[in-house]
């Protein structure tokens, strides 16, 4: 399996010999690259504080965790790294066990990854709603704009907590003006930028112009370098630390399972958004296995773990990168940055990299599901709320797996009220029950209420032809109605009922007359009378 995915490397996104990737291709792929990198920094350094280590753990996060899954991840053109999302579920390990710890839950979290992309259960994310979806996009470009304004601060006077900002002393006077000024102007040249060349990536421009107006002129505004210095060396082998025992599997396993799921469910997200915006579908099962890799090699060189970023791989897509070469230039940068040029990516004024993730929250955010909510039913427009509103308020997984719920519990109520019956009676004078709309738990109660049990003839004739029987509380209910018609002394026929169906009605089976155009569906469901699971004809 490893090796077939590794083979992948040798496709038209990264082969060198490709046709597609002309000098051109390649300059706009090693810029984007270069562009997200400088927007790693920041968000590394930043994520590392909320969970409660070092910045260099963030930052080696980064490096291994996006340049592994950019070689072998299932959509080229995603990013990578450490992530606010994680971060916020790893403060309260950190604090009590110390950070060895986080990085034995780290190695378990990517093996839990391995796991689910070997049984190829990725692709239930294709469960997701769109409503879920759309609300998950403005719910992150959120939770992106709240964690810039952070920056807004007095530096090393505030932190991150959640998706939030607290604590600190905001910025006021002419450092408050200046800082929004500059913001602003980055915006602006990101805006016009395209208008005049495509030579270079607008974020890219943006940055650099800001930053050599902020060194040319010597302005007093807050930089990168003072969040903290980003030197350092190459990260090293690590074993954690902890004792390989029985409690400490129980203590890390529940921190584990839930950042595996938070990173997978952010990682298959941002997987559908990148492939809906390139055009492109992305491996959902290969994204799976690659974030296990990359998560239990980080475990072991001192990283703290992490998973897609929605807001850098935007940077990536909205600057042009589309193969593999650029998330991967992107990781080579980013320890470039660390081995060599830590102290001039330490003069990059923090005014500018938030100008470009305001962009990124611009473009991001789904303006149109204002417009869509006005049109689709009340129930998905629900849904779109309350995603976004669970994604800022707690974290993703928790508002994906509402939104399903609730989406699925809506389309169960929608189902439930779809089921009816026509009648007629036969020249011989039984009366029949024509079943329309499917019969499952939803509509049990409602298909049981459809009989006049009293007032029908001695022979009834339920014909299910319009019907699809669906799960275990159909069949009881089947079993129900005809049981009131036999108590009653009245002869029931059940008519247009699969095979399956047949076998599993325990009481009511012998009641089912056998046609040549009986329905051919399977039937999900695990009947009492029968074990494994039951297959159709």
């Amino acid at each position: 399996m490893f090796a077939k995915l590794v083979g992948r490397l040798e496709d038209a996104d990264l082969k060198p010999s490709s046709r597609n990737l002309t000098p051109d291709r390649l300059r706009i792929e090693v810029l984007s690259g270069l562009t997200v990198a400088l927007a790693l920094v920041p968000e590394a350094v930043a994520f590392a504080f909320v969970a409660g280590v070092e910045p260099l753990v963030g930052l080696y996060a980064a490096f291994i965790v996006g340049l592994i899954t950019a070689l072998i991840g299932g959509r080229p053109g995603m990013i990578s790294g450490a992530t606010g999302a994680l971060a916020v579920v790893m403060v309260s390990l950190v604090a009590v066990h110390g950070v060895e710890y986080l990085f034995a839950t780290v190695v378990l979290m990517g093996i839990i990854q391995l796991f689910v992309g070997f049984m190829r259960w990725g692709k239930f994310i294709r469960l997701v709603p769109h409503p879920v979806m759309l609300g998950f996009v403005n719910g992150l470009a959120i939770v992106i704009f709240l964690a810039q304004l952070t920056q807004f601060q007095v530096p090393g006077s505030g932190e991150i907590a959640g998706h939030g900002v607290s604590g600190g002393e905001w910025l006021s006077g002419p450092k408050l003006y200046l800082m929004l000024a500059l913001t602003a102007l980055t915006m602006a040249i990101i805006w016009v930028w395209p208008r005049v060349t495509n030579l270079i990536p607008a974020p890219l421009a943006g940055i650099g112009i800001v930053a050599i107006l902020v060194i040319a002129l010597g302005l007093d505004v807050p930089l990168v370098g003072d969040l903290a210095s980003i030197e350092g060396g190459l990260p090293p082998f690590h074993i954690p630390a902890v004792p390989f025992t029985l409690e400490t599997f129980y203590i890390i396993l529940p921190y584990a399972l839930i950042l595996a799921a938070i990173g997978l469910i952010e990682s298959l997200l941002t997987l559908n958004l990148v492939g809906e915006i390139v055009g492109k579908r992305g491996g959902a099962s290969q994204e799976c296995i690659a974030q296990g890799v990359a998560n239990t090699v980080t475990g072991f060189f001192g990283g703290m773990g992490g998973c897609a970023m929605i807001g850098q791989s935007m940077i990536n897509v909205k600057s042009g990168g589309r193969t593999r070469i650029a998330g991967t230039v992107a990781a080579l940068f980013l320890l470039a940055f660390i081995l060599f040029a830590s102290g001039l990516i330490e003069q990059i004024p923090l005014a500018a990299l938030v100008g470009v993730m305001f962009m990124v929250v611009i473009g991001t955010f789904a303006w149109n599901s204002f417009k869509i909510m006005t049109k689709v039913p009340r129930t998905d427009a629900f849904v779109i709320v309350l995603v976004t509103i669970v994604t800022v308020m707690t974290d993703l997984a928790t508002a994906v797996v509402v939104g399903v719920i609730v989406s699925a519990l809506a389309y169960a109520w929608s189902n439930a009220k779809r089921i009816y019956a026509s009648t007629y009676t036969t020249p011989e004078g039984a009366k029949v029950y024509k079943i329309n709309g499917p019969l499952f738990f939803g509509s049990s109660d409602g298909f049981m209420e459809l009989f006049q049990v009293e007032a029908d003839p001695k022979t009834v004739i339920i014909d299910f032809e319009g019907s699809r029987v669906a799960d275990q509380s159909a069949l009881q209910a089947i079993e129900a109605v005809a049981a009131k018609y036999e108590d009653l002394g009245k002869s029931v026929q059940l008519r247009h009922l699969t095979r399956d169906c047949h076998a599993l009605l325990s009481k009511a089976g012998h009641l089912v007359v056998d046609s040549d155009d009986d329905p051919d569906y399977e039937i999900a469901v695990d009947y009492s009378v029968r074990t494994g699971i039951i297959g159709g004809h």
